[in-house]
C-alpha cells in the first residue's frame, strides 16, 4: 500500500527494521520479528509494541523508505503485508522511476519528484469514500489492519476505530475497538497473546455506559448470552453515541426491513461514515425538539441573543436554520423557543453593524430583534434568500367537515371563558401561530387546561402538525381521492373499527362522524401502508376529530404515528413495549417503596400498554383524557411517564396492600373511574364519568390536580434522558421479541427430530445467514419484498445462494462433494411453490431428512437412501396452485406417511446423477475403495437386471426380435476396477440402437469417477463444469463425451424420448434391494454424524464461508439462474 511521505529520522530505530534490499534512492525492510526467526522474546516485544502504539508494523510488516545519497532524512513511502506485495512495489520504482531520478541535479527536485509521484498513486487508487474521513491517511492504514485482522468481506464498511481496553474478567487488554456499519471489532496483542471479537450489531441485546469503583467509566455491550466491557477511551461520549447509532440502524435496516429511501445519509450501507452518522444524530435531534417534519434537516447555528419583549431583557441561545425553518432556543432550552417559517419572514435588516444586530420582520407587524450575531452577514444573505425562494402555500378547498365537538356558547362556563381571557392575554404578549414564543408560563397554561375552543389550534401548533399542513397544500384531498373505493386488509380492519370508536359519543352515532373517521383512517392507511391500520389508532383519531378538522386530523395523526410516537403503530408496537420498558427503569428510581414490594414488575408493563397506545383515552373518561393529550401534545412522551408515575403514587398504599395481580388491576380501574373534570364545559350526556365515581366510598380525583402533581414531582424528568433511555431499552425490547420469535418458529419446526437445543443453533445459523444477504447491499430482495404482515415464519427466509451456502457448512459429507448441486437439488425439493425462498420450517424440514429421519444420526438406512432418490427426481411444473395447497393441507392433516411404492421410476439420465453422487460422497472416506467398488457391483446388477427384463420383454414382442443374448459379467472383474464391472462384454455382436444405453451409462460412469474433482466452490459440476439443477453439466461447456448425453426427462417444450430410453428406468424397490446386498454401503449411510461438531464448526466458519464465497458468487449465479427459468429448462439440461 502506498503511503502518504512521512520522514523517518532514523531508518533503523531502535533496531526494529532490517534492510532487504536497498539502491541509491530506496531501501526495502522487514520489521524485525516478522518473516524468518520471527519467534521468541523480539517477535512478541515487537508485536506487543506495535498494537499499543497503533503501528502499521503490525500488519505490514515490510516498507519501502526513499533517500538521496547526500541527505540523513528518509521517506517512508510504502508498506506491505506480505513479501510479495512490498516486492510488487520495489519492482515498480525500479520499472518507472529509477531511471527517470539520474535526470535530475539536485537532491530536493528527486525527493520532490518522488512524493508527486507517490501522491498521485494514492489518488488514483483512493476509495471514494475515504474523501469523506477526517483524515484520510490514517483511516487507509487503519482500514489496513482492518480488514487484515478480521477477514470479513471487502463490502464491509469501517466507519471509524478507537483505543481502548478490553476487560477480560478483571485482566485489561490494551488494543484497538474498530466499529463497522455491521459489526463491532476488538483486536488486541500482548506479549503473544492474541485477542480478537467480531460482535454483529444485530445480536447485541445491551449497550449501556457504567461506572463502579474499578471503572470510572466504561461501556458495557451484551450480546449472545456473553458480556464485554470496554473502557480507557479518550472520548468515551462520543464513541457511545456513534456505537448507539450504528446498533440502531443495523435493527432498523436488517430486523424492521427500513430502506431509509429518503435519507442519503443511511440509503446505502457501503456509505456510512462517522461523520454522516453524526450528522444524521443531529438533524434528529433538531427535528424531535422543534417538531419539524421529517423533511428538514440542520444546516446552519449562529450564537446570539434575542431580544425578550414579554421578559424586557436579552437571552443567550442559538439559532438553527434548515430548508425552510429559522429556529431558536434558549440557552438552557427550556427558557424559551421559536419556530419562524421563512414563508412567513417578510424582510431582515441590519440596524447596527457594530453590534451585529438583525431584525427579522414577520407577519403580523412583528419583528424579533437578534443581537451579537456570529457572522450576521452570512446569516442575513441566507435568510434573504430563502425568502425570495419561499412562497406562502395555498390550501385547496374541499368538503371536509370541522372539527365534530361544537356547542353553543351557553354551555360554555365562566371557568371556561376565564381560561380563553388567560390563553388571549398569553398571545399578546408571546405572539400567536408558528412563530409563537414558547416558555414556562405556556406549559403553565398548557396544566391547567386548555380551551374547547382553542384545543385544536394548539394541538396542530405545538404537534408541528400545523408546519406538515402548511407545506403540502392539498395532499389529504389527493389521498381521500386516491384512497376511495380502495380494499386491503386494513381497510377491512377500518371498517370493523369504525363503530367501536367512542360509541356513546353524539359525534360518532351519525353518519357525518363515521364518514369522517373513515376517510382520516384510511387516508393515512393509503399513505404509509407500512404502518396501515393498527387497533388504537381509531380511538386517538376520534379524539382528533372532536376537536380538530377533518384535514388537520389527518396530519394530527401523521405527526403522532411518524414522530411523537415512533414505532407505536405496526405489528409489534415496539415504540410502546421500549416505553413500558423506560416506565419500569423509572419506577425503580423513583418508586423505590413499590419496587422492594413488587420485585416483579411486569405487571406494570402489561397493565400500562393500553396507557401509552391510547394516551390515557381508552382508561379516562373523555372529557379528562383530552387534557392528558393536552400534556402530550406540548411535551411528548415525557407526560405520559409522569401521568403514569403520579398514578401509581396516588395508589401507593393501595398497592403495597395487595396480594395478586387481579386485585392491583381493580384497584387502578377503580382509580380510572373516579377521576372527573370538574372544568369540563361538556353536557352531562357527552361526558363518559361512570356511575361508580358518585359512590360514597369512592373519593373523586380531579384530572386538573392529577396533572399538577405529575408535573410538581416528576416534572424534573428531561426530554433528553427519556430519549436516551429510550435508545437503551430498544436493543433489549427487539431481543427480546425476537427470542419469544425464535421460541414460536422453533415450536413449529419441532416436528423434526432435533433436541431443542440443536434447533436454537439451527435457528441462529439461519437467521445470521439471513442477514449475511442484506448485509453489504442497499437493494437485497430480502429488503425489497419484505412484507411485515407475513406470519414470524416468514420474517426470516433464504434465497438459493445463501441457502447453499449454509448447506455446505452443514453437510455432512467430505470436502470433494459436489455440494452446490446437492444443495441445489434440495433447495428444488424443499421450494415447492417455486418462489425462490424457504423459511425456516422447511429448511429444518429438509435437514431433517438428512438429520433425525435422513442423513445423519438417528434415520433408517431406507429413509436415507429416499431422501437422496428423490433429490434426483425432476422438478415440479411452477407453482403449486390452490387445490394442490388444500391437498398438501389435508395431507399434513391426516399424517399421511410417504410410501416409497409412491415414488416414481429414476430413469437413465437420473440413475447416473445418482451414482455420481454416491461416488462423491465417499471422497476421503477411510473405506473409500471398498465403497467404489461396492456401488460399481450395484449398478452392474441393476444393468444386468434391467437388460435382461427388457430383453424379455423384446422376445416376448412379435414386433421385436433379439439378435444375441446378453451374456453375464464375470464377478472377477470387480477386483480390478469398479469401472470394468459396468462395461460391456465383447461378445456383444454389434451395437444396436436399443443397446446403446449401457455404453452410455458406461462410459458416464467412468466420467464420473475418473474426471476431475472441482477445486473451487464456484465450479459446481462434478466434471469442473457448471451444474446444472438436476446436478448434470451444461451441454454447452461439458466434455465431448458428456455431449452424448441425451435428454431423457421430457417437458412442456420437449418432445417425449423414445421408447428406448424410456425402458431404461428403474424403482426405488430395486435400487433399495440391490444396496442391501452391500454391508459397506449399509455401514456408510447409516453411519450416525455427530451434530454438535458440526453445529459448532458452522457457527465458526459461517462469516469466513461467506467472505470466501462472495468472490465465487458468478460461477454460481449461473446455476441459480437455470433454477428460477423453469422446470422446463431442467428438463432439457438433464
Amino acid at each position: 500500500m502506498w503511503l502518504k511521505p512521512e520522514e523517518v529520522l532514523l531508518k533503523n530505530a531502535l533496531k526494529l527494521w532490517v534492510t532487504e534490499k536497498c539502491n541509491d534512492y530506496f531501501i526495502l525492510q522487514r520489521r524485525r520479528g516478522y518473516g524468518e526467526g520471527s519467534g521468541g522474546l523480539t517477535g512478541l516485544l515487537v508485536g506487543t509494541l506495535d498494537t499499543v502504539l497503533d503501528s502499521t508494523a503490525k500488519v505490514a510488516p515490510f516498507r519501502i523508505l526513499h533517500q538521496t545519497p547526500d541527505s540523513q532524512v528518509y521517506w517512508n513511502i510504502a508498506c506491505g503485508a506480505s513479501q510479495e506485495e512490498i516486492t510488487q512495489h520495489w519492482e515498480w520504482l525500479q520499472q518507472n522511476i529509477m531511471r527517470t531520478l539520474s535526470v535530475f541535479d539536485s537532491s530536493e527536485d528527486i525527493t520532490s519528484f518522488v512524493q508527486g509521484k507517490i501522491r498521485g498513486l494514492i489518488a488514483e487508487e483512493g476509495k471514494v469514500s475515504l474523501v469523506q474521513e477526517d483524515d484520510p491517511e490514517k483511516f487507509r492504514e487503519a482500514l489496513l489492519r482492518f480488514e487484515s485482522w478480521f477477514c470479513l468481506p471487502e463490502k464491509e464498511k469501517l466507519v471509524t476505530y478507537y483505543s481502548c481496553s478490553y476487560w477480560r474478567g478483571r485482566v485489561p487488554c490494551q488494543g484497538w475497538l474498530y466499529l463497522s456499519t455491521n459489526f463491532l471489532c476488538f483486536y488486541s496483542y500482548l506479549l503473544g497473546n492474541e485477542v480478537k471479537l467480531v460482535v454483529s450489531w444485530v445480536e447485541i441485546s445491551r449497550l449501556e455506559k457504567m461506572s463502579s469503583v474499578l471503572l470510572t467509566e466504561s461501556i458495557r455491550v451484551c450480546a449472545g448470552g456473553e458480556e464485554y466491557v470496554f473502557s480507557m477511551f479518550l472520548h468515551l461520549q462520543q464513541t457511545f453515541l456513534i456505537m448507539e447509532q450504528l446498533g440502531n440502524y443495523a435493527v432498523r435496516r436488517l430486523i424492521d426491513k427500513e430502506m431509509f429511501p429518503d435519507d442519503h445519509i443511511l440509503s446505502d450501507p457501503l456509505q456510512i461514515t462517522k461523520r454522516g452518522l453524526e450528522t444524521h444524530a443531529r438533524n434528529e435531534a433538531f427535528r424531535a425538539f422543534f417538531r419539524l417534519p421529517r423533511e428538514e434537516n440542520l444546516l446552519e447555528v449562529y450564537e446570539s441573543f434575542l431580544w425578550v419583549p414579554f421578559s424586557h431583557f436579552n437571552t443567550l441561545g442559538k439559532i438553527c436554520v434548515s430548508e425552510n425553518y429559522m429556529c431558536f432556543a434558549s440557552q438552557d432550552g427550556s427558557q424559551c423557543h421559536l419556530i419562524i417559517p421563512i414563508r412567513e419572514i417578510l424582510s431582515v435588516e441590519k440596524p447596527d453593524r457594530s453590534s451585529r444586530a438583525l431584525t427579522v420582520c414577520l407577519r403580523g407587524k412583528r419583528a424579533l430583534k437578534f443581537s451579537e450575531v456570529r457572522d450576521f452577514e452570512r446569516l442575513a444573505g441566507t435568510i434573504r434568500r430563502k425568502c425570495g425562494s419561499t412562497a406562502s402555500p395555498q390550501h385547496s378547498v374541499s368538503n371536509q367537515v370541522t372539527s365534530l365537538s361544537e356547542f353553543p356558547s351557553s354551555v360554555i362556563s365562566l371557568k371556561e371563558k376565564m381560561k380563553e381571557q388567560s390563553w388571549q392575554i398569553h398571545f399578546a404578549e408571546y405572539g400567536r401561530g408558528t412563530s409563537m414564543f414558547c416558555t414556562k408560563k405556556t406549559r403553565d397554561l398548557i396544566v391547567r387546561g386548555v380551551p374547547e375552543m382553542l384545543r385544536g389550534e394548539l394541538w396542530m401548533l405545538f404537534s408541528g402538525a400545523v408546519n406538515d399542513m402548511a407545506t403540502h397544500p392539498g395532499y389529504y384531498t389527493e389521498l381521500v381521492e386516491a384512497s376511495l373505493g380502495a380494499s386491503s386488509l386494513a381497510t377491512d380492519e377500518i371498517e370493523r373499527d369504525l363503530h367501536r370508536s367512542l360509541p356513546d359519543h353524539p359525534a360518532f352515532q351519525s353518519d357525518t362522524g363515521i364518514s369522517a373517521l373513515r376517510r382520516v383512517l384510511t387516508a393515512y392507511a393509503y399513505r404509509n401502508p407500512k404502518i396501515g391500520y393498527c387497533q388504537a389508532m381509531n380511538i386517538l383519531t376520534s379524539v382528533l376529530l372532536l376537536y380538530a378538522k377533518e384535514e388537520e386530523a389527518f396530519w394530527l395523526l401523521v405527526a403522532v404515528c411518524e414522530r411523537m410516537l415512533p414505532d407505536y403503530f405496526n405489528r409489534r408496537i415496539i415504540g410502546a413495549l421500549v416505553d413500558q420498558a423506560v416506565f419500569e427503569d423509572l419506577i425503580r428510581v423513583r418508586l423505590t417503596q413499590l419496587t422492594e414490594h413488587m420485585t416483579d414488575l411486569t405487571f406494570f408493563s402489561s397493565v400500562s400498554l393500553s396507557w401509552f397506545l391510547t394516551l390515557f383515552i381508552s382508561v379516562l373518561p373523555i372529557e379528562s383524557a383530552v387534557n392528558v393529550v393536552d400534556c402530550f401534545f406540548y411535551d411528548g412522551i415525557k407526560a405520559i411517564l409522569q401521568l403514569g408515575l403520579a398514578t401509581l403514587d396516588y395508589n401507593m398504599d393501595a398497592l403495597l396492600c395487595c396480594h395478586d395481580d387481579a386485585e392491583a388491576v381493580t384497584i387502578l380501574n377503580r382509580f380510572f373511574d373516579s377521576v372527573t373534570n370538574k372544568d369540563s364545559p361538556l353536557p352531562p350526556t357527552v361526558q363518559q364519568a361512570s356511575a361508580g365515581s358518585n359512590d360514597k366510598g369512592t373519593s373523586r380525583v380531579d384530572i386538573s390536580d392529577l396533572i399538577r402533581e405529575a408535573y410538581e414531582k416528576y416534572g424534573d424528568i428531561q426530554s433528553e434522558e427519556v430519549e436516551s433511555m429510550r435508545r437503551r431499552n430498544k436493543l433489549y425490547v427487539i431481543q427480546t421479541l425476537e427470542d419469544t420469535t425464535k421460541q414460536n418458529v422453533v415450536i413449529v419446526s419441532q416436528e423434526v427430530k432435533f433436541t431443542a437445543g440443536h434447533l436454537d443453533e439451527l435457528y441462529a445459523l439461519f437467521k445470521r445467514q439471513h442477514f449475511l444477504s442484506c448485509y453489504w447491499t442497499a437493494n437485497s430482495p430480502a429488503l425489497l419484498h419484505h412484507d411485515p404482515s407475513l406470519a414470524y415464519l416468514e420474517q426470516y427466509q433464504l434465497g438459493l445462494s445463501q441457502y447453499s451456502l449454509l448447506f455446505s457448512l452443514l453437510q455432512p459429507w467430505g470436502p470433494g462433494t459436489n455440494t452446490h448441486s446437492l444443495a441445489l437439488w434440495a433447495f428444488r425439493l424443499i421450494d415447492e411453490n417455486h418462489d425462490g425462498l424457504v423459511n425456516f420450517k422447511e429448511f429444518c424440514g429438509a435437514l431433517g431428512k438428512v438429520t433425525g429421519k435422513g442423513i445423519y444420526s438417528n434415520g433408517t438406512f431406507t429413509e436415507k437412501l429416499k431422501f437422496l432418490f428423490k433429490l434426483h427426481l425432476p422438478p415440479g411444473r411452477g407453482k403449486v396452485d390452490l387445490q394442490a395447497y388444500l391437498k398438501q393441507w389435508q395431507d399434513e392433516i391426516q399424517k399421511k406417511e410417504e410410501s416409497i411404492k409412491d415414488l416414481p421410476r429414476i430413469n437413465q439420465t437420473q440413475f447416473i446423477q445418482l451414482s455420481k453422487t454416491l461416488y462423491a460422497l465417499f471422497h476421503g472416506d477411510p473405506e473409500e475403495e471398498s465403497l467404489f467398488r461396492a456401488v460399481a457391483r450395484v449398478t452392474s446388477l441393476l444393468l444386468r437386471m434391467e437388460e435382461v427384463g427388457r430383453r424379455l420383454q423384446e422376445n416376448t414382442s412379435p414386433s421385436k426380435t433379439s439378435t444375441s443374448p446378453l451374456q453375464p459379467l464375470s464377478p472377477a472383474t470387480s477386483t480390478t476396477s469398479p469401472f470394468q464391472t459396468i462395461s460391456p462384454p465383447e461378445t456383444i455382436a454389434s451395437p444396436r440402437p436399443d443397446a446403446a444405453p449401457v455404453e452410455t451409462v458406461t462410459s458416464k460412469l467412468q466420467v464420473a469417477h475418473l474426471g476431475p474433482e472441482p477445486s473451487s466452490p464456484c465450479k459446481t459440476g462434478s466434471d469442473g463444469a457448471p451444474a446444472s439443477p438436476d446436478g448434470s453439466s451444461n451441454p454447452s461447456i461439458s466434455s465431448s463425451t458428456m455431449e452424448t448425453e441425451p435428454a431423457n426427462t421430457p417437458s412442456d417444450n420437449t418432445a417425449p424420448t423414445s421408447p428406448t430410453d424410456m425402458e431404461w428406468s428403474f424403482s426405488f424397490e430395486q435400487i433399495l434391494a440391490s444396496l442391501l446386498n452391500e454391508p459397506v454401503l449399509v455401514r456408510f449411510i447409516e453411519k450416525p454424524v455427530d451434530t454438535e461438531n458440526l453445529l459448532d464448526r458452522a457457527r465458526k466458519d459461517q462469516l469466513k464461508s461467506n467472505a470466501t464465497n462472495h468472490h465465487c458468487s458468478v460461477s454460481f449465479m449461473f446455476v441459480i439462474s437455470l433454477y428460477f427459468y423453469g422446470s422446463s429448462k431442467y428438463c432439457r439440461i438433464m
